[in-house]
């Protein structure tokens, strides 16, 4: 049974072929033309800001600074521009792959969250070694320490630039854990090394994911069960929606707190509970009003129960850049905290003072980076790997926040990036279950519902249901290919930073 209806071309009508593969070739042409150009400006417009970087550090020191610092406050500059062109797009992929939000509303409100969120909550001081991985005690001179640091700041940032190139979203927390693993063993010798630590962060390859795609696939099929598969789905919505939204309001309150508020402010478990008891009653009150209110009117479709989860996801793309801000811009100025330190005191410190001009560069680097060069990775967090509407990418929010509380509260040191692209797996392969088994009320034998129609790809078309039912929603392909850069990006960091510090320490 053929269940799409598609009109034949005309088979005698060769000009009009002929002149479509014309215009076909010119819009190709113009389209090319126009990337070029892009990526040119892009290009020209990041180096701009590394040349602003230097001529703001020499400024900043009154014209005293050494080669040395300078070359390190580049390189910073250059490492906050990759995490913002490559980490972010988890945040705000989701939202513009649903068409919450536009490509240009996505980067505004990224660039703005994460630059507040490195700024106001960045903290004051920074771990000078990431994630305690190797033992200063180690480290023959404070030289070797600054070589060494600058050599695994400059492998991470390569390392996530050519990443962001292939079009893989990598966690750029184990890219700087990378680059100090290898710098170490170069500079130390391979006892220098915490390998309980490394093996727990080895282990968050597959915790990470894993926990971020089951919790996500749970609150969808919820969402499925509890409002999309009910005849009247509008009710159900108004029964539900409020109380989704309060669930993420007051997750997201306790996210804050422990992640995104920890440099400044650390409360203990009770007032956590407490506060986010608080933001899920008076969220739950307030949606209830505006849910009623919203729902009036509209067609009892899936499409039109979607639309409700809108504001609350562009929220939650808001709250996780401000998180992510204050959390990694630790990524790109630490290591150059702990340059500054080591300069300034002469010695070296497992603790360093985070300058705000440091600060400064770093969350600037991240907004630039951002800007120029996000909406590649963007677009594969958001349409490349699933088809995402706002139910699912409400459900890939949720479970980035939920599972970090998780990991927090289990002492797991678990990728953000890694969490949020399995969240979208997860949705993925939730999504290919249920349609897979005739989900939606689809009846084998009856007409397809126009809105199982539209979660399908458009221009692919099947000859029977018996292969519709067999589709596959999740492109593998970019499953194998993102897996892998995972789980190469921290010895190929190590290894590259291992080279760099050899080729810095010989020059010097």
């Amino acid at each position: 049974m053929n269940i799409f209806n598609k009109q034949p071309k005309d088979p005698n009508d060769l000009k009009a072929q002929s002149l479509d593969k014309d215009l076909k070739r010119i819009v190709q042409l113009e389209k090319a033309t126009k990337e070029v150009g892009t990526s040119v400006y892009s290009l020209g417009t990041g180096l701009f800001f590394l040349l602003g970087v230097w001529a703001y550090t020499y400024i900043h020191s009154g014209g005293e600074a050494s080669g040395v610092l300078i070359a390190a406050a580049v390189i910073g500059g250059y490492m906050a521009m990759n995490i913002g062109a490559n980490d972010v797009a988890n945040n705000v992929g989701p939202a513009v792959g649903s068409k919450a939000l536009s490509m240009v509303g996505a980067l505004a409100i990224a660039a703005v969250f994460e630059a507040a969120g490195a700024m106001i909550a960045g903290g004051e001081v920074v771990s000078t070694i990431s994630k305690g991985i190797i033992s200063t005690e180690t480290i023959a001179s404070v030289d070797t320490f600054i070589w060494a640091m600058m050599a695994a700041l400059l492998s991470a940032a390569l390392w996530v630039n050519l990443a962001t190139f292939l079009g893989a979203p990598v966690s750029t927390t184990h890219s700087i854990v990378g680059g100090v693993m290898g710098a170490g063993i170069a500079a130390a010798g391979i006892n220098a090394v915490n390998w309980p630590v490394m093996s727990a962060i080895a282990a968050s390859w597959v915790v990470s994911p894993v926990l971020g795609g089951i919790i996500a696939a749970a609150f969808l099929l919820f969402i499925k069960w509890a409002i999309l598969f009910r005849q009247d789905k509008i009710a159900a919505a108004r029964r539900w929606v409020p109380v989704l939204v309060a669930i993420m309001a007051s997750v997201f309150a306790a996210y804050l707190m422990i992640k995104g508020l920890k440099r400044i402010w650390k409360p203990d478990l009770p007032t956590i509970l407490a506060v986010a008891a608080g933001v899920f009653a008076v969220t739950y009150f307030w949606t209830n009003r505006i849910v009623a209110k919203a729902s009036v009117g509209l067609e009892n479709k899936r499409k039109s129960v979607a639309k409700l989860f809108t504001v609350p996801l562009i929220c939650s793309a808001a709250l996780l850049s401000f998180a992510h801000g204050s959390n990694d811009v630790a990524n790109a100025v630490g290591p150059l905290a702990a340059i500054v330190s080591a300069i300034d005191l002469g010695e070296i410190s497992t603790k360093a003072a985070l300058p705000f001009w440091v600060l400064l560069i770093g969350a600037l680097g991240i907004s630039v980076g951002l800007a120029l060069f996000g909406p590649k990775i963007i677009k594969l967090v958001g349409e490349k790997i699933t088809k995402l509407n706002q139910v699912r990418a409400f459900c890939v929010a949720l479970s980035a926040a939920i599972t970090v509380i998780i990991a927090s509260a289990l002492g797991l040191p678990v990728s953000s990036t890694h969490i949020a692209i399995g969240a979208v797996f997860g949705v993925g392969f939730a999504r290919e279950a249920v349609t897979n088994r005739g989900g939606g009320g689809v009846a084998e034998t009856g007409p397809l519902d126009p809105d199982v129609l539209a979660d399908i790809d458009e221009g692919k078309l099947f000859k029977s249901w018996r292969k519709y039912r067999k589709r596959r929603l999740v492109r593998r392909q970019h499953m194998f290919s993102i897996a892998a850069a995972w789980v190469v990006t921290v010895p190929a960091s190590a290894l590259l930073a291992a080279i760099l510090y050899f080729c810095i320490s010989w020059f010097n």
